[in-house]
């Protein structure tokens, strides 16, 4: 079970597929990561969340599990449109990769970005989650 350092409130699964966010909204609640778990199924109904509660902190997700491979709106593009936003939401969230992908290019393209604070390959495991509450402490 995840020792409680610091408390993780609310997490947002920015993904495609039903499937993986199953698993992943299943193992966060499992282990009782977050208190609530967000499910959007593109990055730009993830970025419209964002920007509905830019001024409301506690609707802010404290973690953002981004898929970089998503149809239109992907990774990508969710982080260069995140850039935008004001700094009391960038320092809100903290970006994690969560990503099927093994691509080096892509790899590399993501974890040179700023808010990116890890890369994940799914499926979301204890173990992976564990390591992000060592490394948010």
């Amino acid at each position: 079970m995840i020792t409680d350092t610091k408390s993780i409130d609310l997490v947002m699964l920015v993904d495609d597929n039903d499937t993986d966010n199953f698993i992943s909204k299943r193992i966060i609640e499992i282990t009782k990561f977050a208190k609530e778990v967000e499910i959007k199924n593109s990055g730009k109904s993830a970025l419209e969340y964002l920007e509905a509660n830019k001024e409301n902190p506690e609707r802010l997700p404290d973690i953002i599990f981004l898929d970089i491979n998503m149809p239109i709106v992907d990774g990508f593009v969710f982080l260069y449109e995140f850039e935008k936003f004001n700094e009391s939401v960038k320092n809100k969230c903290k970006v994690i990769i969560l990503s099927s992908s093994d691509n080096k290019r892509d790899i590399d393209k993501i974890v040179n970005n700023d808010h990116v604070i890890k890369f994940i390959t799914k499926p979301l495991t204890e173990n992976a989650l564990n390591d992000i509450k060592a490394t948010i402490a």
